[in-house]
């Protein structure tokens, strides 16, 4: 797959799992039980112990997952992510030098912005989404805000999307939303409960496909 078969992947499936670990005893089960739930673009942050033998271990298997490497902050760790096989690189802030190393190895970036003017600038040097973070201080009413003069922005909130309100986001203008604490319920983790997360996954996917309908309704009338 090229850049752009990847980027269309990532907003079809809307919903970006962000895996965020303490420690990696258990990354690939979490992982696993969130793709049973249906969620199947996995970013998985350098903040978790061993994340790129984790990266390269997930990309190396023939399932139907997207892999990416997520809190990219620099080159060095752009690069090491590519050689591991990432599929999408994302980072917190606005760092063209990663948006560069992923499009020479011909993969999507999505780099972070907050106020009007970082997120233009972003879309402007290429990033192929626009990461939003922190999401929660944003909020949905700053998305419908910021989307009305600039409605071609590729906006991803990270923060503030919950098990229920992931298909509100996409209606105020997300094109897609990436899910960490929410989904990824630390003391089911630690109990080995992973049927939970599982339930979680399909929750957050319900909503999207509720307020879809909700949608769809409307303009039917």
């Amino acid at each position: 797959m090229n850049r752009t078969d990847i980027l269309n992947i990532i907003i079809n499936r809307k919903v970006v799992a962000v895996i965020r670990l303490n420690e990696a005893s258990h990354a690939l089960s979490v992982i696993d039980a969130v793709v049973q739930g249906g969620i199947t673009v996995i970013e998985v942050t350098l903040t978790t112990p061993n994340a790129l033998d984790i990266i390269t271990e997930l990309t190396a298997t023939t399932r139907d997952i997207l892999v990416g490497a997520g809190s990219v902050l620099d080159a060095s760790m752009a690069e090491r992510c590519c050689k591991a096989g990432a599929q999408f690189l994302v980072s917190p802030i606005l760092r063209f030098e990663v948006l560069e190393i992923a499009h020479e190895a011909n993969i999507p970036a999505c780099i972070g912005g907050f106020t009007p003017t970082e997120l233009y600038t972003a879309q402007e040097a290429g990033a192929d989404i626009v990461k939003v973070f922190p999401g929660e201080t944003a909020g949905m009413n700053y998305f419908k805000a910021v989307k009305a003069p600039m409605p071609h922005l590729r906006l991803m909130p990270t923060g503030g999307v919950t098990l229920t309100n992931a298909g509100e986001w996409l209606q105020a203008g997300a094109c897609a939303v990436g899910v960490g604490s929410a989904l990824l319920d630390p003391r089911a983790i630690a109990e080995q409960r992973f049927d939970v997360l599982t339930d979680n996954a399909r929750t957050i996917l319900h909503s999207i496909d509720a307020s879809s309908d909700a949608s769809n309704k409307h303009t039917i009338i």
